[in-house]
This record gives structure tokens, sequence and C-alpha cells, in this order.
């Protein structure tokens, strides 16, 4: 039995070809999963952007030279040599831009379980977690397609709200967000607009993307980068998604030592990835880099798994209802699919309108 598998050139992210891959016999304690769905979005052009440097190739082993890009979506098990993991359950979790994947459960809980397995385990255990879709608080049948094109990205954005209100959003009166089309500013201003109604929140974006932003209702204002010279420099905190240095330079000097704290979050400008704010020294606060993983290690271990996990669903289930209509689902088969979908964003091409699930 083979599996089919993307691979992807690491030193030229539009080089990416299908590859089938023999399938082993299914190891004592391991558990295979068919995957049946996932979804393609800017999040996993960051992954493969900072793949070295963020251990992302890591995950899901490829042939020297090429990487596996990481997708979060939905799998059945088709065969299992664990006793605590029947075959048919299905699971949503991390998983490779392929047909298929072996997994080593340890830690099985009815709510979910851990990759054991030993190459994955100097990463973050938030990556290597699954859950069983049977005793989910976030899953909905019918929301499949929206969890796997929001759900990480939202819960980033969760993650980033609590961090800054926990910081008492380092006294600022409003919160500026670059790249404010994308999936995690959408989930970071919805939970801001619930949890922190006093924070004004003002989204930058392309100018093609002015209208899709304000159509959201999820921003007091909308402008276009070149007008960011008209947001009022009010004491501020920034946290920006693109990844653009020349932008996160024009911001800095534009609110100088009004800007309270500066977050660097994601790569959604490719074309401008050479730095996070390096380069010569801003004015403001030093750029700080904010990794979700380490910052929900932090939330559960304040809230502990269950509780935790509940308060996540409530503000996922609130995101949903705010995002609703505001993109139309695109579900494509087959892996080629996938490999066209990838490659065409990395060159740039993202309608935030719309929304890619890829059925292998």
């Amino acid at each position: 039995m083979n599996a089919v598998q993307v691979h992807v050139r690491k030193d030229d992210l539009t080089d990416c070809t299908l590859s089938a891959v023999a399938l082993a016999p299914l190891a004592t304690g391991a558990v295979r999963l068919a995957i049946e769905s996932f979804s393609v979005t800017a999040n996993n052009v960051t992954y493969a952007v900072v793949g070295d440097g963020f251990k992302y190739w890591d995950f899901f082993p490829a042939p020297d030279g090429f990487g596996i890009v990481p997708t979060w979506g939905h799998a059945r098990v088709i065969e299992s040599r664990h006793s605590g993991v029947a075959a048919g359950e299905r699971v949503y979790g991390y998983l490779p831009m392929a047909s298929h994947l072996d997994v080593v459960p340890g830690r099985v809980t009815p709510g979910g379980f851990m990759d054991t397995a030993a190459h994955r385990q100097p990463m973050s255990p938030v990556y290597n977690s699954y859950t069983r879709l049977a005793a989910d608080p976030e899953h909905e049948p019918a929301r499949e397609a929206e969890r796997m094109i929001f759900a990480p990205l939202f819960r980033t954005g969760f993650l980033i709200e609590y961090f800054l209100r926990g910081a008492d959003w380092f006294g600022a009166e409003q919160l500026i967000v670059t790249s404010a089309s994308s999936k995690t500013a959408m989930g970071l201003a919805s939970v801001a607009k619930s949890s922190s109604p006093g924070i004004r929140r003002i989204g930058l974006t392309s100018h093609r993307n002015v209208a899709f932003v304000e159509a959201t209702g999820l921003y007091d204002d909308v402008l276009a980068y070149e007008d960011l010279e008209r947001v009022p420099v009010l004491r501020s905190v920034s946290v920006d998604f693109a990844g653009n240095a020349d932008l996160l330079a024009q911001l800095h000097r534009h609110f100088d030592a009004a800007l309270a704290h500066s977050a660097l979050v994601g790569m959604t400008h490719v074309e401008a990835r050479s730095t996070f704010g390096g380069g010569e020294p801003l004015p403001g606060p030093k750029p700080a880099l904010f990794f979700a993983p380490d910052h929900a290690v932090s939330f559960f271990k304040a809230h502990g798994p269950e509780d935790g996990a509940k308060l996540i669903a409530s503000a996922w289930h609130d995101f949903l209802k705010s995002a609703d209509g505001t993109v139309t689902i695109a579900r494509q088969s087959g892996l080629e699919a996938a490999r066209a979908v990838f490659t065409t964003m990395v060159s740039g091409q993202i309608d935030p309108a719309k929304g890619i699930v890829i059925e292998p």
C-alpha cells in the first residue's frame, strides 16, 4: 500500500511534486490515519517560510532538500494496533499534506491523544495533540470546513487577546492589526470585540481587501496600508501578521513613543519575509515574537485542559456566528489540487473571501 505526499523543495517553495511512498507494516501500538480533508491557507505558507527555524519541516519527514507542509484537518482511523483507539473513529489535528499518516498514540483519554512518535517530541505538544471528534466540544459536523480554515488561526488570535488582556493591554487605547483580512487577525478582532470592548480595533489591509474586511464587522475602522498616517497617534498596541519589514518600520515611525507593545505573529507577505522587524533599530518598543504554542502551554497550565478547552470553544462558537458568510468554502479533490493551491498562495495570490478545503 502506498501513501501519496506533496513534497516541497525547501529553497523554492513553488517547486512541489506528488510522490508515492510505500507504507510499512503498522507497528505495535501505532495507528494509521487516512486523511479525509484539510485546509490550505496563508498559515500553511508561513509554516513553509519559517519551516527550518521553527522545526515545522520536522513533523513529517521528507527526502533531503524537501519538506511536507503541515496542515490542520480531519482523518479516520483505518487500522489500529493500539488497544485504546478503534478503527473507524475520526480525529482532528495536525496532518501532513498527504493521503495517510501513522501515529503512536499516548496519553490516551476519551477526548484525544498525543502522537508520541520519537521524531515529534522536540516540538511543541500543541501540534502533537489529536482530538477525538466524538467527545470534542469544538466539533460541529456541519462546520468542519470552517474549523479547518479558521480554528487553528482563531486559536492563535484567542491567545494573543488573552495575553494582551492579561497585560492590561500595556495601557493602550487601541489595537492596530496588519493583514487584517487574515484568519488569525479576524480571530483576534472577534475575541477583542467580545472580551475587551474598550479597546478600539483598527485593521490595516491592502486596498483591494478593504471592502472585505469592513464587511466582517470585526473592526471599528479599516484602512489601506497607504492610509496609515490617518490613524490617530494614541497609546497603541500593534500586532503584525504581515511580516513586511517596511510596513513594520512605517508603523513604528508613525506611533513612535505612543506604541506600547509591538507583537510579531505571522508572514502573509512572503515577498517581504527577510526580517521579523530586523535591520535598523525602530522607534518605540522592540518588536517581540508571539509564538502561539508557548502561550497555549501557559494558558492550559493556568486553566487546566478541560476548562481551557471550554473557554476556547465558547469563544470559537461566538466567532463562527460573526464570521458566518464572510468566506465561501471551495472544496477541491485530490492532492494535485493541494499542490496547485499551495504554489498559487506562495506566489501571493490569496483571496481572503475564499476558504480552500482539500479532500485527498
